[in-house]
């Protein structure tokens, strides 16, 4: 029986899983909903959900990775003897059709980095230069760039492609963002950037918002649901502590986040009007990042040398994601059969062609970007069932306490699988569907054409419909397929 490739180290388990979750999300997204939901208020029920909805989900994750030796799909069907395979499937096409946007976005990434290095945001108008960037030939170049450099790091295995892109991507993000952070703190009026942040406006607790948009940011920041540490921890060795690599994963994401507030938002406060700095804020996650950005770093002091560096840790974070989503699909594939170096090949084709309008098109990034984004709540609520079906008193007696030594999880562990990641699923999603209802597009909501309204709830249902429908007509299929393999055994 082959033997399965594991990671090497306890270090290398670790900066694989913080790479997978430390993403565009945490560096863009993060510093502009903690601005928009009262700074440092924000963080306490931000906090709160990484403890309630986060780490509970990526011990489930880890664990059932572990368990079954196989991906999302084979892994659903083992715990549940084939009827719910196409749960995991569903959580698959979720990270899949994300993959195949967010090779663009770490497109995006790679065409700014250049372009700060060689200094040419010095005479370029900032909205004009993003308007050329952000789709057409120059986005579908740098799209493809990007999926092959990820497809050469996942062809190389999981000790000398993830792990060891990982330990380099992720130190440097890190180093990165510290060097950025400390810049920005000690410019001229960076303070009022800094009281925003951490001098809490606890009235804006009393703002639903406020918590739908922290559990939101949890959710999608830390990768919980994603089925992305599920596949990790199918190169995990018996002996490690899951729930020990958990939190150091969930506390290690709230770190970057934390430092990529600090990189931005002194920033934003020291060189900005204020009347500049809300609309810096206000122009949502690519406004921010790739037009607002450049400017303040013209601005600033040192900024043509801070720019490569801020756009450097950017592109780590970005490849450190987009190699975690290539793996995810690629290991489905072996899952039925097909060697790695031919799975890997298959998915990066598909990366480069179903991601091409994507690059081409905005519009279709954005719809693509709302439907699966918003799809990812059903796939966190997916792994809570899964467990709860297996039996959440057994999954915590089989699968999570079983490191001699290691930290273990009492009852409450089920209590939240079980109810509370259930309930917030509930609420999250039903407050994103009547936000698309009654802000995004209260005319057309039903409408499901991703052209004219990208955002409503009639484009999530239709694509979701199409996906669930398709999964569980072939389940049977699905199920046989994704177990055809014997189960590898772990290296020593």
């Amino acid at each position: 029986m082959a033997k399965l490739e594991s990671f090497s180290s306890r270090w290398g388990l670790i900066l694989a899983g913080l790479g997978m979750a430390v993403g565009t999300g945490n560096m863009w997204r993060f510093p502009r909903i903690a601005a928009e939901n009262g700074g440092a208020a924000f963080l306490i029920p931000w906090f709160i959900f990484l403890f309630i909805w986060s780490i509970p989900l990526l011990i489930a994750e880890f664990c059932i990775g572990r368990g079954t030796r196989r991906g999302a799909v084979g892994a659903f069907a083992t715990l549940t003897q084939g009827r719910f395979a196409w749960m995991g499937g569903f959580v698959a096409v979720c990270t899949v059709m994300i993959l195949f946007y967010y090779s663009v976005v770490t497109g995006w990434t790679l065409r700014y980095l250049v372009a700060a290095a060689t200094g040419e945001f010095h005479t370029a108008d900032p909205k004009a230069f993003w308007d050329a960037a952000a789709s057409g030939w120059q986005a579908a170049g740098y799209h493809v760039v990007s999926a092959l450099i990820g497809g050469w790091i996942i062809q190389r295995g999981v000790v000398k492609g993830i792990e060891a892109a990982n330990k380099v991507l992720v130190p440097a993000l890190f180093v990165l963002l510290v060097v950025s952070a400390i810049r920005a703190v000690t410019l001229p009026g960076a303070e009022r950037g800094l009281d925003f942040l951490f001098n809490p406006d606890l009235s804006s607790l009393a703002n639903y918002k406020t918590w739908l948009e922290a559990l939101t940011q949890s959710a999608w920041s830390t990768g919980a649901g994603w089925g992305l540490i599920l596949t990790f921890g199918i190169y995990l060795k018996k002996r490690e502590d899951v729930v020990l690599h958990s939190a150091t994963i969930g506390f290690g994401d709230n770190s970057a986040s934390l430092l990529a507030g600090l990189a931005m938002l002194p920033v934003v406060f020291a060189i900005l009007s204020l009347e500049d700095a809300h609309a810096a804020l206000q122009a949502g996650n690519e406004g921010l990042m790739f037009i607002w950005v450049p400017q303040l770093f013209e601005r600033m002091a040192g900024g043509s040398f801070m720019l490569p560096l801020f756009f450097l840790a950017l592109v780590c974070a970005a490849l450190s994601s987009l190699i975690a989503m290539i793996e995810l699909a690629s290991r489905i594939l072996m899952d039925g059969g097909m060697a790695r170096g031919k799975a890997v090949k298959l998915v990066v084709a598909a990366i480069i062609v179903v991601g091409m309008p994507s690059a081409l098109d905005l519009t279709i990034f954005k719809n693509q970007d709302w439907v699966w984004g918003v799809g990812l709540m059903i796939s966190g609520l997916f792994i809570s069932l899964v467990v709860t079906m297996y039996g959440s008193t057994k999954f915590r007696k089989e699968f999570v306490n079983v490191t001699p030594g290691g930290w273990h999880v009492g009852p409450w562990f089920e209590y939240v699988l079980k109810y509370l990641i259930p309930a917030q699923f509930v609420i999250m999603f039903g407050w994103w569907m009547y936000t698309a209802a009654t802000v995004y597009d209260p005319a057309g909501w039903w409408n499901p054409d991703p052209f004219n309204h990208t955002l409503s709830v009639g484009t999530c249902i239709v694509q979701w419909s199409v996906a669930l429908g398709l999964l569980m007509f072939y389940n049977k299929r699905i199920a046989a397929a994704s177990t055809r393999t014997p189960i590898e055994e772990e290296q020593e």
